[in-house]
């Protein structure tokens, strides 16, 4: 059954997502004012020196201020799962606002006060805001979205990263707040979503997984979802939240160590850290934190390299926008090789006009459409997918330590790319985009080729993509694996047939003539073709072919076996279930044969 857009829900999302607005406003906030910055550094330390502070010194304080932001996001995002399974993702939420309205009042005050030190401390604390939002908001939207909005629900968190960048790049320009005066109001102004969602977030409900799956609260999780949801459609959402709990009861709490060392859950972490590094090691923060001097570089004047800057925030939000239908329409896999794809055509046009802009008049116009392009395919893949598929991948138990782990490093990448783009860029002059085409040439094959789609599949069943074939998309290898399971199963048949008494041989026979399903997926969910087998076929079958794991234990009865196409359908059913393990059902088949 389809699930709508409940107002309550959509009141629950735009709660929620203030805290991704507070990670963009305070990204692209310090970068209009940078000039009046600087001048308020000299004049402190002349304040209190009785001497003048040096440019380049004052430079190097602002890019500290710049990027103590980042280290502030690292700790913050790296701690984000421990703070999901202590007080909730809702609880987290309610907390970390006394941070954001903590950092924010320090940076308003710094001018007052005559402290540039306030304003590092302050920036490093919104850092540690907004590094536990970029942990707790992903997880939380994509834990109270029903299954087919989970896609568009999940780009919200894009979107609202967008606006609050574009936000900050308006009211930072001169004739607003980018002034001597106006910039404490204008870094004090992240106070505002901090306060919005203490007003707005405690009606809100805990996620119903977080209630469920790791308290065990099932009858708040019922009115959680209720609340959420049509009642109608509960007990649905209850009943795939048990057998994810059923599945998942030896997984707790899961700690990094463990994370790594298992082989189902290790495959989906590299995924996500991959994933989360696509994003910021893109060249888009480079664009972002820089693009006002690659618009001057590329011949265009300041006044209107501001103008285009504001465009490109403009054009996140409407780009963002765009994606929210497509992604569960076109799926995330498609959507993220579609942006990479024309992030590295448009990267390679960028150093194309850097390198010839000086032959040819219009090349600098040519450097401005490909930046906005960039801008654009990074909008429809790379900028959202990300923060949704590494929710998506885990199951309720390694999530949140799943998360902390992906956030660390896309904060960690975030600030690499913050320190090293000026260096890099005096280093390769016009060639500067030329490693970030390489990056996203190999992030699109990383995604081709071991990132599965996950629209339109519950937690437990992308789980078990992991465990079947570690994610693997490679439509080549399951045509192969899907012909060599089926000759090995009539090769099994064929050898079994000598075991069992005449009267069934007949029904092998005719089983051997049916046509063969072409994939493991045209016989899901056949489970009553088990109760239809002779209890004599499946007594050999089972201890010659598929020892049980000592944990699980199938009682057949005796019944006809009329239905030659039955056999075959319980071999695949068999062969995906995640009772057995298929590495001895392949040596056992192969044997036989």
């Amino acid at each position: 059954m389809l699930q709508g857009l409940t107002f309550f829900l959509s009141y629950t999302i735009l709660a929620s997502m203030l805290g991704m607005l507070q990670f963009g406003y305070n990204t692209g906030v310090i970068n209009a004012p940078e000039n009046n910055i600087e001048k308020f550094m000299q004049d402190v330390y002349r304040y209190r020196n009785n001497k003048d502070l040096h440019l380049d010194s004052a430079k190097l304080m602002y890019s500290f201020a710049v990027s103590i932001f980042a280290i502030g996001g690292m700790i913050g995002g790296f701690i984000g799962g421990m703070v999901a399974n202590k007080f909730g993702r809702k609880g987290g939420l309610l907390m970390n606002n006394i941070l954001g309205i903590g950092g924010a009042v320090l940076m308003g005050f710094a001018k007052v006060a005559h402290s540039y030190e306030m304003l590092f401390f302050g920036r490093f604390i919104i850092g540690v805001n907004c590094g536990l939002n970029t942990s707790l908001v992903p997880m939380y939207i994509s834990e109270i979205a029903p299954l087919n909005l989970r896609g568009g629900l999940g780009t919200v968190n894009q979107l609202a990263v967008t606006v609050g960048l574009l936000i900050s790049q308006v009211l930072g320009i001169d004739e607003i707040l980018g002034t001597d005066d106006g910039w404490p109001v204008l870094l004090g102004l992240a106070i505002c979503p901090a306060i919005l969602q203490l007003i707005l977030l405690p009606i809100c409900p805990e996620s119903p997984r977080y209630l469920l799956i790791t308290k065990q609260w099932e009858e708040e999780a019922r009115k959680a979802l209720r609340r959420l949801r049509a009642s109608n459609q509960v007990e649905e959402d209850i009943e795939e939240m048990r057998a994810e709990q059923r599945a998942q009861q030896s997984e707790s709490t899961i700690s990094i160590s463990e994370l790594i060392c298992s082989p189902t859950l290790r495959a989906p972490l590299i995924i996500s850290v991959v994933m989360q590094l696509s994003q910021q090691l893109s060249g888009i923060n480079a664009v972002f934190y820089y693009s006002t001097g690659l618009f001057v570089t590329s011949g265009l004047s300041e006044e209107t390299a501001k103008d285009m800057t504001i465009g490109i925030g403009a054009i996140m939000v409407i780009m963002t926008l765009v994606t929210i239908p497509l992604m569960d329409r076109m799926g995330r896999r498609t959507l993220h090789l579609y942006g990479l794809g024309g992030m590295f055509i448009f990267s390679i046009f960028i150093t194309i006009s850097f390198l010839i802009k000086e032959m040819i008049d219009w090349m600098s116009y040519l450097s401005v459409v490909s930046t906005l392009m960039f801008v654009v395919f990074f909008a429809l893949g790379p900028g959202s997918i990300p923060w949704l598929i590494t929710a998506e991948l885990f199951s309720q138990g390694p999530r949140p330590t799943a998360m902390s782990i992906a956030v660390l490093v896309n904060w960690l990448a975030n600030f690499l790319v913050g320190i090293g783009f000026p260096t890099m860029q005096a280093s390769l002059e016009n060639y500067t985009f030329l490693p970030f085409s390489v990056l996203l040439a190999g992030f699109w094959i990383f995604t081709y080729k071991r990132v599965p789609e996950t629209k339109n599949k519950t937690f437990e069943e992308i789980l078990v993509l992991f465990r079947n074939n570690n994610g693997s998309n490679n439509n080549e290898n399951k045509k192969r694996c899907a012909a060599s399971f089926s000759r090995s199963t009539l090769n099994c048949v064929n050898a079994l047939e000598q075991r069992m008494p005449p009267s069934e041989r007949a029904a092998l026979m005719v089983a051997e003539e049916k046509p063969l399903p072409d994939t493991l997926e045209e016989v899901k969910g056949l489970d009553y073709v088990l109760q239809l087998l002779p209890s004599t076929f499946l007594e050999i079958w089972l201890s010659q072919c598929v020892p049980l794991r000592p944990s699980h234990h199938l009682d057949f009865p005796t019944a006809p076996f009329d239905n030659g196409n039955l056999l075959t359908a319980a071999l695949c059913h068999l062969f995906a279930s995640p009772l057995f393990d298929s590495s001895i059902f392949y040596t056992a088949l192969f044997s036989l044969s």
